[in-house]
């Protein structure tokens, strides 16, 4: 398989709502997580920071303009490969611990990375069997309620396990913009992992279900609106409730 350049690595779209989708289109797109940059007025804050195979601070200067919250949504390796370029790390309490210590069973490396999550291969020396992620202990932890504050943003921390224990999605109430993590999104969602719990997951859809989205940022795949955002999960909730 052929190797990317480190320069080709990256894409960048802005979708409005000063929020820049950065994302990683050599990765197969079931595995290829959504960064989300996010402008605020006295900091700036990002969404995951993808797997971590070419550098984000070297090669997508929009991360290193101005200050800047990392904020993983879970601990799975395709959202927290880059957090250790960051010197404010925010994470769930629940999975702080894998933040710092990130081995590769509990960050999933173990089993799916593999070279055949890749269209095309990383740059040098990158090899799947040697993957792994870099510790980056949180310099803030979170709880549900708690805000991200960019100033004249904030973003409310809702705390939703299921997909993992420390999953968390972001609420903007003023503009009704959603990072829903992994919990919802979509495409096809994974509730089998090994820290997966379904009574937590089938709660935190009830819980996103109501919520007053005007825009929904995912984990993976494309965005999406309130209509199709109560539709992935009254679907999702009818057929567990059948």
């Amino acid at each position: 398989m052929e190797r990317a350049r480190p320069e080709d690595w990256y894409r960048i779209r802005r979708v409005g709502d000063e929020v820049t989708l950065i994302d990683e289109p050599h990765i197969q797109e079931f595995y290829r997580c959504n960064v989300w940059h996010v402008r605020g007025r006295d900091r700036d804050m990002l969404v995951d920071s993808g797997m971590g195979v070419v550098s984000l601070r070297e090669w997508v200067p929009l991360v290193t303009e101005r200050a800047l919250t990392a904020v993983a949504s879970h601990t799975h390796f395709d959202h927290i490969g880059c957090h250790h370029e960051f010197d404010d790390r925010a994470v769930h309490r629940a999975e702080a611990d894998i933040l710092a210590h990130p081995d590769r069973a509990a960050i999933l490396a173990d089993p799916y990375v593999t070279d055949d999550i890749f269209h095309c291969l990383p740059p040098l020396p990158y090899a799947s069997a040697t993957y792994d992620v870099r510790a980056a202990p949180a310099t803030r932890l979170l709880d549900d309620g708690d805000i991200v504050d960019l100033g004249d943003r904030h973003f409310e921390v809702i705390h939703t396990p299921g997909h993992s224990p420390g999953g968390i999605a972001l609420w903007e109430q003023a503009t009704g913009i959603l990072f829903s993590g992994d919990i919802v999104y979509d495409g096809p969602l994974i509730e089998d992992t090994y820290h997966a719990n379904a009574a937590d997951y089938h709660a935190s859809m009830v819980r996103l279900y109501d919520l007053p989205v005007r825009v929904v940022h995912g984990g993976h795949f494309p965005s999406y609106g309130r209509v199709r955002h109560r539709e992935i999960i009254k679907n999702w909730l009818d057929e567990k409730e059948r």
